[in-house]
């Protein structure tokens, strides 16, 4: 049995992998925005695997100070975490940007995965083949780092791409400077039946379930047991070149140390 994490859980292609997990007769730790929501889903999850091993933890991704509590939370709950799904994830939002005036997509898609997953670290040292699997896209779009601090704004369109290749960035960097730890960014399918691709866009291309089945394969299947530090692009269904930034190690250092600055504020 496998502790596992899955941020983003109470709806989407994070509900189904976790309750697909859940099947297996896992530990799942569920996360969500507020409690009523996660509690619902809990509840779901139960009924829909048979598995009472279900429960979870609450934080507005939005909010870097909750994202840290959570993370004080998992640590005081847990002694080891073998698998951390980081699916939590924005495209629209009605505040575009936090209370610290960063832009939302940056600290949802990018930050607060970042931030969970260095709190986390101890925890993952102690899993049994432990694994990160963070939740990227086929849209990546190079990072304005002054978009990044929050001092200029950008589309929506474009901060999104930024923050997914923010994420890939920092995957190939956590692979590197970890490793006993499997990392691997994934582009679960573009326009999946989601709220947030209908919120975003009015249609989908593929059933949710295409993302969750993908998330599920590369969490625990043997087949990917010793990948790290790649990209998965299920829109093609296999291992694949992202941005060429996510290559340039003297950019990567520029993102990891505006990022750590933005942390320490």
């Amino acid at each position: 049995m496998k502790k596992i994490l899955v941020t983003g859980s109470t709806d989407g292609i994070g509900k189904l992998v976790a309750i697909k997990l859940a099947k297996d007769g896992h530990q799942i730790y569920l996360h969500g925005r507020n409690q009523e929501k996660l509690t619902k889903a809990i509840e779901e999850a139960k009924f829909d695997s048979g598995n009472e091993n279900v429960s979870g933890f609450v934080a507005d991704f939005s909010d870097l100070s909750a994202v840290k509590s959570m993370s004080d939370e998992v640590k005081n709950d847990l002694e080891s975490l073998d698998i951390l799904i980081n699916n939590a994830g924005v495209y629209n939002s009605s505040v575009p940007q936090n209370e610290d005036e960063l832009d939302t997509r940056f600290v949802v898609n990018y930050l607060a995965s970042y931030l969970l997953t260095k709190e986390l670290l101890t925890l993952l040292r102690y899993g049994n083949d432990a694994r990160v699997i963070n939740l990227a896209s086929a849209a990546q779009a190079p990072v304005d780092l002054e978009v990044l601090m929050g001092r200029r704004k950008a589309s929506e369109p474009d901060t999104y791409a930024q923050s997914k290749l923010a994420l890939i960035m920092w995957s190939f960097q956590l692979a590197e400077n970890e490793k006993d730890l499997n990392v691997i960014a994934v582009n679960p399918g573009s326009l999946l039946h989601t709220k947030m691709a209908l919120e975003a866009f009015g249609s989908f291309w593929s059933p949710a379930e295409k993302g969750a089945d993908i998330l599920y394969a590369l969490a625990i299947s043997e087949k990917y047991k010793s990948v790290s530090g790649k990209y998965f692009n299920n829109d093609s269904g296999n291992f694949a070149q992202a941005h060429p930034d996510a290559y340039d190690n003297l950019k990567i250092g520029k993102l990891m140390k505006v990022t750590n600055e933005i942390l320490e504020r």
